[in-house]
């Protein structure tokens, strides 16, 4: 899918690379280990070759963790993952001590594909939660995997972690840097549904062949994440295997020093790659047609962020997105019922740069260039509250008949 939005854009010094394919020091492969039922690949390994691999991860803050983030958060060395083992089709979530022994068995036969510790492998799942993992074709799979790692293995890496997944979201490109250098990234994320900040069911894994320190890696995943993972919802729901690691191979010998332009380009291209990849999560949305971005400013942080969210996740707000309906009072009525309070909230409103309420109170707009405007495949909508200081954004999907389809017969 080519991916083109009003909303990101790309930073100077970044190519795309055509056909893709991984940072240089990593190879990925995917193949069908038998837990999806169709037969359709659902296990992926990806490894870098460089002893000196930085890395730093990302988890859901979810109250009920997978049994594969938590093996991961207790038993990996999070600065220094050299591999990472990933299977769809399951998500191995609430399944007890089973479970973690189902994890750390993909992990063992991960380290010994990968020739690494075994803390130096991150286990990752997305699937139906409550169901035991099939295990009976999970080694044979890991070595099937092994034998067909490639530095071009980005798709197929791609196609076995994703689960209702519409289109591919993976990305490949070289960031020229300012002192000179040129360094490469790549990216393969997943994700449809059960999607809201603090992520979503999601798994995302990058790539740079960057030089880092892995204060620095950790440093830029964090910022990154903030800015794009956990500015989208799908439908409000949060998950419980949401993962998203960073990895540094280093197989450019181009140094990327901490506090330096460098450092800034390099981030702004994750940035980039991130929103991209976020925003693609809500485009695909499990059956979404359209997509919106709520820009909520003034007040303070809490309150911006809670009306804000709560237009995204509004039902009401949703179904008139995918209706292409202007019908503006679904949006006050989410942000009033997020900051209640004694006295009416004089907020204003605009859709498309069509202001439809100001202080609290409808205002005359010319009804058909706001019809054709909440008709957009993007749509914006603005929301000012009293005061200065804060703003923030969300993007979210719509709520169309094919998520209820999709979602009303998930597990059958």
């Amino acid at each position: 899918m080519t991916f083109a939005s009003r909303w990101v854009e790309p930073p100077d010094g970044v190519s795309e690379v055509e056909g893709g394919g991984l940072a240089a020091g990593f190879r990925a492969a995917g193949v069908a280990a038998g837990i999806k039922p169709s037969g359709d690949p659902d296990l992926a390994l990806l490894v870098s070759s460089e002893p000196g691999t930085v890395s730093a991860a990302r988890f859901t803050a979810s109250g009920v963790l997978a049994a594969p983030v938590v093996l991961t958060q207790t038993r990996c060395r999070l600065d220094a993952l050299r591999a990472v083992v990933v299977n769809s089709g399951n998500a191995n979530a609430a399944t007890g001590n089973r479970g973690l022994e189902d994890a750390a068995r993909m992990q063992g036969a991960a380290a010994m594909a990968a020739g690494v510790h075994e803390a130096q492998v991150a286990v990752a799942s997305t699937g139906v939660i409550g169901v035991p993992m099939p295990m009976q074709g999970v080694p044979r799979g890991v070595l099937s995997a092994r034998a067909e790692l490639d530095p071009a293995g980005d798709a197929a890496f791609w196609r076995a972690i994703a689960t209702t997944d519409a289109f591919e979201k993976r990305l490949t490109f070289d960031v020229a840097l300012p002192a000179g250098g040129t360094v490469r990234v790549s990216a393969q994320a997943k994700g449809a549904g059960m999607i809201q900040p603090s992520f979503a069911t999601m798994l995302c894994f990058a790539q740079t062949d960057a030089v880092l320190q892995a204060e620095t890696a950790d440093l830029l995943l964090g910022v990154c994440v903030k800015r794009s993972f956990d500015r989208i919802s799908v439908d409000g729901q949060l998950s419980t295997n949401d993962t998203a690691i960073l990895m540094a191979s280093g197989a450019s010998d181009v140094v990327v020093d901490p506090e330096t332009a460098d450092e800034l380009a390099l981030g702004e291209a994750l940035d980039y790659a991130f929103r991209r990849l976020a925003l693609q999560m809500v485009r695909d949305g499990e059956g979404a047609e359209r997509v919106g971005r709520v820009h909520v400013r003034g007040g303070h942080g809490p309150t911006v962020e809670r009306a804000a969210r709560a237009v995204a996740n509004s039902p009401l707000v949703k179904a008139a997105l995918n209706g292409g309906d202007p019908n503006w009072g679904r949006i006050v009525q989410a942000v009033g019922a997020a900051l209640p309070g004694a006295a009416p909230l004089p907020v204003d409103v605009h859709i498309q740069g069509v202001q439809v309420c100001a202080g609290g109170v409808a205002v005359p707009h010319d009804a058909a260039e706001l019809a054709t405007a909440a008709g957009a495949h993007e749509v914006d909508y603005e929301v000012g509250l009293p005061g200065e200081g804060a703003e923030t954004e969300v993007f979210f999907s719509d709520l169309s008949h094919g998520y209820v389809r999709i979602n009303a017969e998930y597990t059958t």
